[in-house]
């Protein structure tokens, strides 16, 4: 095996970005950021109620996709890792989407299912927290989907992905504009726990975690909310949800439009929308699973994906995470996108 770092780059298409981040990984050390490149996609919020993503929001992450094929190429990244979530795996017109992004960049992008990004976060949280996290809960909200796992070890023993999507329970349960009636707000809650509580009993039957971890851009931006640090603070500052902290903002953000929503500390913009269905269904997270406060990781999928190709590294063993696109991935022909 080649001593110089692997320089590896993974590619997140989401609800509401096209995330870049290229590390560099080295077996025996955490993986080191070399640069971070996102684009606005928007892929939620253009899905109508057939499921089916629009023709703008298409352009928009066929020119998302370049910029970081072009920004990966100028790098000099040795793999790329493409990959979509919720928002497109789940969309009417993926496998269109998806070879129209084939045609157009020369980049074919893998599908996570929502157990796999579960246990791969989960990674990533045992990663950073370390043996001394002992039985550990992860929760992560995304647009599309909630994640969930369990697990004493160094992989989930469990992990489950819910419909519970910040962005999708907008569209589907609450007014276009606020004020979110009372009533509403009610009917909300009940749906987050029915789906929590039928599908956590496994999770929920186990010894009580010594620690409960949350990711995602949803919980990050609850916290700060609530009083945690700013992201500026660094990573190794404790950042922390409280149960009740939150419980409080409910009925204020359901009374706010979206841009005084953007005014509040830690809510950007492009999510305020999204941030009272993503603050219920946090707090129904804690009820379920009966935990008062979650700690923030500041890991999350993309470094799970880094520390899964770490392993394998570590091992002398070729990536799997996508097989069926090794020829794409690893021989270069997606560079040919920018040459």
């Amino acid at each position: 095996m080649n001593d110089a770092p692997l320089r590896l780059g993974v590619l997140d298409i989401g609800s509401n970005s096209a995330h870049l981040r290229v590390a560099d990984l080295d077996p025996g050390f955490p993986p080191v950021p070399v640069r971070s490149v996102k684009s606005a996609v928007r892929l939620a919020e253009a899905t109508d109620r057939h499921g089916v993503i629009g023709r703008p929001a298409v352009g928009r992450l066929i020119a998302a996709v370049r910029e970081s094929v072009a920004a990966a190429a100028a790098l000099d990244v040795a793999e790329l890792v493409p990959y979509a979530t919720s928002a497109l795996r789940d969309a009417a017109n993926r496998d269109d989407v998806a070879a129209e992004v084939r045609a157009a960049t020369g980049v074919e992008l893998g599908f996570l299912t929502g157990e796999r990004e579960a246990r791969l976060t989960f990674l990533a949280a045992r990663g950073w927290y370390g043996w001394s996290a002992g039985p550990m809960l992860l929760a992560d909200i995304g647009g599309g989907s909630t994640e969930l796992a369990y697990g004493a070890g160094r992989d989930a023993e469990i992990a489950l992905s819910l419909p519970l999507g910040a962005g999708r329970l907008t569209r589907h349960h609450l007014p276009p504009r606020p004020p979110v009636p009372k009533r509403t707000r009610r009917a909300m809650r009940a749906h987050v726990r029915s789906v929590l509580g039928e599908a956590s009993t496994g999770i929920a039957g186990r010894p009580a975690p010594v620690r409960a971890v949350a990711t995602s851009k949803t919980f990050a931006q609850l916290a700060r909310l609530c009083g945690a640090p700013k992201a500026k603070a660094g990573p190794y500052r404790e950042r922390r949800l409280r149960r009740s902290d939150l419980h409080g903002w409910i009925p204020k953000l359901a009374k706010l439009p979206d841009e005084e929503r953007a005014g509040l500390r830690g809510v950007k913009a492009s999510r305020a929308h999204q941030i009272l269905a993503g603050a219920i269904v946090a707090e129904g997270v804690m009820d379920v699973l009966g935990l008062d406060r979650l700690d923030i990781c500041p890991w999350a999928l993309r470094e799970g994906i880094f520390l899964h190709r770490l392993s394998e590294l570590a091992e002398g063993r070729p990536p799997e995470l996508f097989p069926e696109q090794r020829p794409k991935t690893l021989r270069g022909a997606w560079l040919r996108a920018v040459t």
